[in-house]
């Protein structure tokens, strides 16, 4: 993921949470609504409730792994926030991968597939 391609302001958070589709499970948290970038930008929130830093940048990896290796497959042209929930500390990497996947299937954020 490029670096420009990131949430950082307090206030793109804040729009998302207040105006956008919400995904949810036990492992996170997805908020998504369309931007006008043409691309897809994220950002991630990791509470401090889910542990110590190792903990919490070991989630962080993880996901952004995992939307990187699925971003092909994403239609483009979305903010997404994805937020941590304390399961998620310790799944396994394919339930989290699993996860997110059902997320944005129930958000409509995959590409048709021919």
């Amino acid at each position: 993921m490029n670096q420009r391609y990131t949430l950082k302001k307090n206030s793109d958070f804040r729009r998302l949470y207040a105006k956008g589709k919400t995904a949810v499970n036990s492992y996170m948290v997805v908020y998504c609504r369309r931007n006008r970038c043409g691309e897809n930008r994220l950002g991630y929130t990791v509470s401090t409730k889910l542990g110590h830093a190792v903990a919490r940048n070991r989630v962080r990896r993880r996901l952004r792994e995992i939307v990187r290796l699925n971003a092909p497959a994403m239609k483009k042209g979305w903010d997404l926030v994805i937020v941590a929930r304390m399961r998620a500390v310790d799944a396994e990497y394919r339930k989290l991968n699993a996860a997110f996947l059902k997320c944005v299937g129930e958000l409509d954020l995959l590409e048709e597939t021919p």
